[in-house]
Order: C-alpha cells, then structure tokens, then sequence
C-alpha cells in the first residue's frame, strides 16, 4: 500500500500526538495495487503451505521416530516454523486491509513479536545444528563422548529462552499509531515508556531505533551467519583431507539463510542510517513489504532442506500417509457411520497410526513382512482337537 508519511515520523509520536493526529481521521478504504496482490496471494500460499508441512513434521519426528539428537534439532526447529507460519495469515489480513491494523493493540504486539521470535530463534537453533554437525565431523571423538539428547535438549531450551529476551524491546516499543488517512499502523513507537529527565525527544528516538535495528542485525542475522559459513568451511576441510566428498545441501541451506533474512536486515539498516526525505530511505520503506515476504518464506523451506530432503523420513511420512487413508478409507468407516473422522479425530489417528508404524518399522526394517500362506512350522493346519490330546497324556504316563 502506498505511504504518504514517513516511518520516522510515526515512531516517534506521544500518545498526545497520536490522539490529536486523528481528530480528523476519515475511514480508510483499502487501494490495493497489482504487487499488494501478490504479495497477499504468496502469503496465503506460504502460510498453508508452512502450516501443513510443519505440522507433519511434528507428528511424524515426534510420534513416529525414535528420540535422537538430529530429531531433537528438527522437533524445535518446526515448533518455531509453526508458530511463525500460524500467525502468517494474521500479517496478511493487515496487507489485504491496506496496512491498517484491526486487531487491537496486544496482538498487534504479540503478532510482531512472533515474526521477530522466529527471526532470532531460527539464527540461534540453525546455527547450533551447524556446530553440532561441524563437530561430528571434525572431532568424532569428542562428539561421540559429550553429545547427548539431554544436553541438546538444554541447549534448545536455552536458545528458547535467549530468543523471549531478545524480543522483549520490539515487544514493548510495538504501538497502533494512527495516520490522517484512517489507517490504524501496527508500527514500531520509539516514544513509549521515555525517561523522566527527557530533553530531547527526537534524539531517544532515534537512538533507540539504532539500537534495535543493529542488534537485531548482529544477533539473528550476522553471528548465526558467520558460524554457518565456519561450520561449513569446516566440514568441507575435513572431508577433503580425508578424500571424502560433500554434497551441495549444506551449501543451499546456507544460501537460503542468507537469501530469506539478508533483504529485510539490510533495508532496515538502510532505512535507519538514511537521512529523513532521501530516495534511499523512501525506497527502503517500500521495499520492506517485499523483503519480510521473503523472510517468511524461511518457514516454509525449512522443512524442505532439514527435513524432506532426508529419503529415510520421506519415506516414513508417504508411508504413515498412506496408513491414514487406509485407515479412513477402509469398508468399516464407510458402512459405519460412526468411523467418519472429524479433523481432531484424523490428527488422532495420525498420531496413533504413527506410533503404531513406528514400532513396526523398527521391527521389520522399513520392508513388510510376507503374510505367511501356511501354518508355522512344526504345528498342524488346525488347532490339535481334544481327543488327541488325551491320546498324548495317556502315552506319556505309561511312558
């Protein structure tokens, strides 16, 4: 949507300011060009498509396979995705709506928080997984000796815990600042919460915003960046000096990273050192739209990298679906009414039919056992009848 103000401008504004800013507010009617569209249809596609996939992924690596240090890393990984993916529609609504925010004040704060919650998480956890992995390469050893799910486990918790306390400022500075043109903005407000000897307002501001944007770029985007790339560089050394190869993948995940979260962290940056009226920073503000549609897209291909890309757990999802609609599509859920699955009733029975597979799995090695076409060795076809196990008892005794 277009923009006749600037972001400067609206966050830094006194709830004074705001009140008198709308006495003249008009209702706002959504003009939406041919991009807003499309960004509104790409965040609908990318919302269920993250919905459904991270979904899977819980039901399946939680339910289906067995406990290890690689699923620990996933099982948080799509737990974050989820969340980010689940609140994506609510994003949506607020482009759909020409940038103007209807859901109130609080969730205007927690839907913000969620998105930079998955911005800090996903550089803390990915860059963990590649130092884990960068470790298991490099030194066999030691991984073997001090690698644990308990350990992994802790670390996750920890990075769940680092990642709250990093987005309690965008929590706290998170507004609805209202604009003459009838438009409610969800949008950063630099002025809450000033200290009691404040002598210039507009220099907190600005600070403040410096300090979120930078930190935000040094702690979720450039420090993971960096051990990603070391945890690489690392990895190939190894294993060309023992002449092994690598595959690309490692590298691909590595470019996404930077592709999905580079677009937003550096225009924010921009917009922040440019000064007010420069081209640089009217650009930036129309680019940001674009470039936190591309950092959704992070939650939707993480999946796909970590986890799709593994055949062994490809494998285990097409078969736990096609159990699920054996299951629902058997003769008995047709004739019986009372089989028919409501959606909570099909979650269930994933989650059953997955752990039932699993143990299957893990007993037959992934192949199905052929259905034996005669009676176990050493027994008859029928069951012994009781005539002749009274001949056995009474040869026995005189025996």
């Amino acid at each position: 949507a277009k923009q006749c103000f600037t972001l400067d401008k609206m966050s830094c504004r006194t709830p004074n300011e705001s009140m008198t800013f709308s006495i003249n507010q008009t209702q706002y009617t959504p003009n939406l060009n041919s991009l807003d569209l499309f960004l509104i249809s790409l965040h609908g596609i990318v919302s269920i498509i993250g919905i459904v996939e991270n979904l899977l992924i819980l039901a399946v690596v939680g339910f289906y396979i067995r406990r290890s240090i690689i699923s620990t890393w996933i099982l948080n990984l799509a737990a974050s995705d989820l969340l980010t993916s689940a609140f994506l529609p609510f994003f949506t609504l607020y482009m759909a709506q020409g940038n103007n925010w209807i859901l109130g004040k609080t969730f205007c704060r927690i839907y913000s928080s969620i998105f930079f919650f998955n911005m800090h998480f996903s550089g803390f956890l990915l860059a963990a997984i590649s130092l884990d992995r960068c470790l298991v390469v490099v030194r066999p050893v030691w991984a073997q000796n001090y690698r644990s799910i308990k350990g992994v486990k802790r670390i996750c918790a920890g990075i769940w815990m680092l990642a709250i306390i990093c987005i309690i400022p965008f929590f706290l500075f998170r507004d609805i600042i209202k604009v003459g043109d009838g438009r409610n903005l969800c949008y950063y407000n630099y002025a809450l919460y000033p200290p009691s000897d404040l002598n210039n307002l507009q220099a907190l501001c600005k600070q403040r915003k410096e300090i979120l944007a930078f930190t935000k770029f040094l702690l979720a985007f450039l420090i993971p960046l960096l051990i990603i790339i070391f945890s690489y560089l690392a990895v190939n050394s190894s294993l060309a000096r023992r002449g092994c190869r690598r595959g690309p993948l490692r590298l691909v995940r590595l470019v996404t990273f930077f592709l999905c979260w580079a677009p937003y962290q550096l225009f924010i940056i921009m917009e922040v050192m440019a000064p007010n009226k420069h081209p640089v920073k009217k650009f930036t503000e129309k680019a940001l739209p674009v470039a936190a549609t591309i950092a959704f897209l992070n939650a939707t291909l993480n999946p796909i990298l970590y986890v799709f890309s593994c055949n062994d757990l490809r494998m285990k999802i097409r078969h736990s679906f096609g159990a699920v609609m054996e299951r629902v599509l058997s003769p008995a859920s047709i004739t019986h009414p009372s089989s028919s699955r409501s959606p909570m009733c099909l979650c269930a029975t994933f989650v059953w039919v997955g752990a039932g597979m699993s143990r299957w799995m893990g007993t037959t090695g992934g192949r199905r056992l052929p259905r034996a076409t005669g009676p176990p060795a050493g027994r008859g076809r029928h069951p012994p009848s009781q005539g002749g196990q009274a001949v056995r008892r009474r040869q026995a005794s005189r025996r």
